[in-house]
């Protein structure tokens, strides 16, 4: 695969590459799918939503990488159909996962292009949305810290739960750059466009008008 253009997919939804790395450890029906996910906390990762969940089910199995395994009911409530991974569902997942880990991805967030035209909010407002940015992000570190605890004292191999050292180290970077932007604003080493601080308010607490 090195040195080849990526393949174009007929289901290249991320979701789909969850639902069958859920589907190598066991055969699933569509809603055990999406509370394991969210269980693992790995709907950070994805964007697990109950109607395009089944839409990403529904599009694997036309193109044969799932199959309709059997049907169970519980009670009263419908019948829920089991999935089960095919031999070319187990490959072209393979082949996905290899591609994604190997390749960077140009991506766009939306912080990256906010901070392209930070400087039309003004120096002091700068300061205050970057510093509630680094509370935002501190707690979010905490968390994903305690969810890393959590796992070793469950005993839970390091190795099955790596994205949450991806994701600590990515939210650490990111809080590590903005307050080293916010103290070269203070210390006036970040040069700023000399013009008036714009007259807008900063936005109002959820559920107070503006």
């Amino acid at each position: 695969m090195e040195g080849t253009m990526a393949k174009r997919r007929p289901v290249s939804n991320l979701l789909g590459l969850a639902v069958l790395g859920l589907l190598i450890e066991q055969p699933m029906h569509p809603y055990e799918m999406g509370a394991t996910l969210r269980e693992r906390k790995l709907d950070g990762s994805f964007k697990v939503r109950t109607g395009s969940l089944y839409d990403v089910v529904e599009a694997l199995q036309r193109v044969g990488w799932i199959a309709a395994d059997t049907t169970e009911r519980e009670g009263r409530r419908p019948e829920r159909t089991v999935y089960s991974l095919t031999e070319l569902g187990q490959l072209e997942f393979a082949q996905w996962l290899d591609e994604l880990v190997r390749t960077p991805v140009k991506e766009y967030p939306s912080f990256l292009a906010a901070v392209s035209y930070l400087g039309a909010l003004g120096r002091n407002r700068a300061v205050q949305a970057l510093q509630e940015r680094i509370s935002v992000l501190d707690t979010e570190i905490r968390a994903i810290q305690a969810s890393q605890d959590e796992a070793k004292r469950q005993q839970v191999p390091r190795l099955f739960v790596i994205e949450a050292d991806y994701a600590a180290a990515m939210a650490i970077a990111e809080r590590d750059w903005c307050v080293r932007i916010v103290d070269e604003m203070r210390e006036g080493t970040l040069t700023w466009p000399a013009r008036p601080e714009p007259a807008v308010s900063a936005p109002a607490p959820s559920g107070q008008a503006s």
